[in-house]
């Protein structure tokens, strides 16, 4: 993506099954799970880079031990910094080995030395960015079994009416972000059924400091995320410790946001990208499980585990963008849809330079984009075999340069532009910055012809800033003839709620070409007619309400969009023709055919309270509000 957007935040939960002295005769080191944490973070450290945060709790030691630790860190170097301070806890006791091979004395006298273990990365898309707004968070209570932990890749879309049913069970919430409302409702009810429990066993006259391990022993997490769930609107992946040392990642029930997971005789592992668990444990995909949509991966004080269900499973609409961008594309099946992406685009590509290859250079930018363009590159290759088959059936006994000739029909392929990273913009006068701005990326002079296209693959396009100010710019100095930007993913047209830093309509270009077709066609009285529709709908319940936006588009083919604009975003004095070709719904479900969640290019939201954000997001438009719809 040639412009930064953020996202979904990333998880790492481990559960040590074994006692923790396994690990350090085994492996050597205290810090085994730390160790393993630690990797899993860094690998998905592209998950989140407003911040990060560790906790960890100790199974089993004394009262008046300390048994939750936690960090966080909002820094530019958050992952490091976390650690290097865990490390530092350590550090002191390296004169005295023998301390270091005892679990026992370092659980009581190290912090961090816990079997469960809990890791976060923060992009922000709600709240503010301090430290405070970092997960892990931390529900704390003096009994053992009350205490909570959560941390979590989701948002939701009724934050409002969650914190409205805390006021009315009597609570008085800190604030109203959706992790502490979450929380809270996890908080409520697992206080409800700690209570009933010491009921129960108190009735049969079990002593109070008996009483907590029962407790811990039976407690239904699954009923408590059961009750605390049912009216969360939104897409998810909650992982969260009890200070008992039951655990549970749970995942929403259209399964809009990722989980994996793996277990063997030593170690329960979640993380929200399959790789990451087959780089830090070097297992085989296969042995890998996605959480099933609607449930609760439970992992209980006593070591049993397994999945759950906590809500009814719906259509499974898991996030496009995830395969499209925001993972790491080192995972097996993402790497061949990405690369299928960019083969869906190749017929449109042709016709677009008018099958003149020969006259036609390749590239991509930026490096996100490299996977797809791949595809593309196999794509062309297959057209020119068929137009090197025929000329050789059609010519018959070729001589040796003749046939040499038809054999070097390539696709002309270069490394046209990279990021200066070195590059920073410190003047603010906007006409000085732009300039500023075009010079972000270099390119690479001499490979392109005034008779040739230039071809260039993003992974999207959003917003479409970087490319009016900067790339298209610079690709004209190198005087193509014709540039066009190839996008792998559709139009963006609506807003995201779930996870995704896409959240006014005003931004998206797809959306700016629509309403300027309408001003075209003097259609602008749709625009009036379809905010009052918008208005009216926002009193209903959520699930009542239709997206009325989608008839802002409907007068207008994809095509008729994509070439307004290719208007929008050419900048002035451009001398080449630009063109900009964009990803067609039909070849997204092909090449992501187990992830169909498609809001942001259709419309069509997997829960309820999409439908109201989006609605409210253009009632915002209208009223000239530049805030989040959410």
């Amino acid at each position: 993506m040639s412009e930064a957007i953020k996202h979904e935040c990333g998880i790492a939960l481990i559960r040590l099954l074994k006692p923790y002295q396994y690990y350090i005769d085994k492996y050597g080191t205290p810090m085994y799970g730390l160790n393993k944490l630690y990797l899993l973070m860094e690998k998905q450290h592209n998950r989140g880079q407003d911040g990060a945060g560790v906790a960890t709790i100790k199974f089993d030691v004394p009262p008046g031990t300390k048994y939750i630790s936690r960090y966080r860190s909002n820094t530019p170097t958050a992952i490091k910094d976390i650690f290097a301070k865990i490390n530092d806890k350590f550090e002191p006791h390296r004169k005295n080995p023998e301390k270091l091979k005892d679990a026992k004395w370092l659980k009581r006298h190290v912090a961090f030395t816990g079997e469960l273990l809990l890791g976060h990365l923060r992009y922000g898309t709600y709240g503010g960015h301090s430290i405070e707004n970092c997960h892990p968070f931390l529900r704390q209570n003096n009994w053992i079994t009350r205490n909570l932990v959560v941390a979590g890749n989701f948002n939701l879309t009724n934050v409002d009416e969650l914190f409205g049913h805390l006021v009315e069970l009597g609570q008085h919430p800190k604030e109203k972000a959706d992790t502490v409302t979450v929380m809270e409702k996890i908080g409520h009810f697992l206080d409800r059924e700690v209570e009933r429990l010491f009921a129960v066993h108190k009735e049969k006259g079990i002593s109070n400091e008996e009483i907590t391990a029962l407790i811990a022993r039976d407690l239904n997490l699954q009923q408590v995320l059961k009750d605390a769930g049912k009216k969360w609107d939104g897409g998810y992946t909650m992982a969260g410790l009890l200070g008992h040392g039951d655990a549970f990642v749970l995942r929403d029930p259209n399964g809009i946001r990722p989980a994996f997971w793996y277990a063997d005789e030593e170690i329960v592992v979640v993380t929200s990208e399959r790789p990451t668990i087959q780089t830090a444990f070097n297992v085989p995909p296969e042995s890998i499980k996605e959480l099933t949509p609607g449930c609760a991966l439970i992992i209980k004080k006593d070591g049993q585990y397994g999945e759950k269900q906590v809500r009814t499973p719906k259509e499974k609409k898991s996030c496009s963008f995830e395969r499209i961008y925001f993972s790491r594309g080192n995972d097996k099946d993402i790497y061949e849809e990405r690369k299928s992406l960019g083969h869906q685009l190749t017929p449109s590509v042709l016709k677009a330079v008018n099958y003149d290859l020969k006259n036609t250079v390749f590239s991509f930018i930026p490096n996100t984009a490299e996977v797809a363009f791949y595809g593309l590159v196999d794509g062309l290759h297959q057209y020119l075999n068929t137009i090197k088959r025929d000329k050789i059936l059609a010519a018959g006994k070729q001589t040796d340069a003749g046939l040499t000739a038809i054999l070097n029909m390539q696709p002309r392929i270069e490394k046209i532009a990279l990021k200066d990273a070195k590059l920073r913009t410190f003047i603010t006068n906007d006409s000085q910055r732009d300039e500023m701005v075009s010079h972000v990326y270099d390119v690479t002079y001499g490979v392109i012809k005034n008779s040739d296209n230039l071809v260039v693959m993003d992974d999207s396009i959003v917003r479409g800033t970087t490319l009016r100010q900067s790339i298209i710019k610079i690709l004209d100095r190198l005087g193509p003839k014709k540039i066009i930007i190839v996008s792998s993913a559709p139009q963006i047209r609506y807003p995201d709620c779930y996870g995704i830093d896409m959240a006014r309509l005003g931004d998206f270009i797809a959306f700016q070409a629509a309403i300027e077709l309408l001003k075209d066609n003097y259609k602008e009285n749709l625009l009036e007619e379809i905010y009052e529709k918008a208005k009216a709908q926002d009193e209903l319940p959520a699930e009542k309400v239709t997206n009325v936006v989608k008839e802002i588009y409907r007068p207008f083919s994809a095509e008729q969009i994509s070439r307004k604009i290719s208007e929008l975003l050419t900048p002035p004095n451009i001398k080449a023709e630009v063109e900009i070709i964009y990803q067609a719904i039909e070849g997204l479900h092909t090449a992501c055919p187990n992830h169909k969640g498609d809001w942001y290019f259709t419309g069509d939201y997997p829960t309820p309270g999409g439908n109201k954000v989006v609605n409210r997001a253009f009632v915002y438009y209208m009223e000239g509000k530049n805030v989040r719809a959410y």
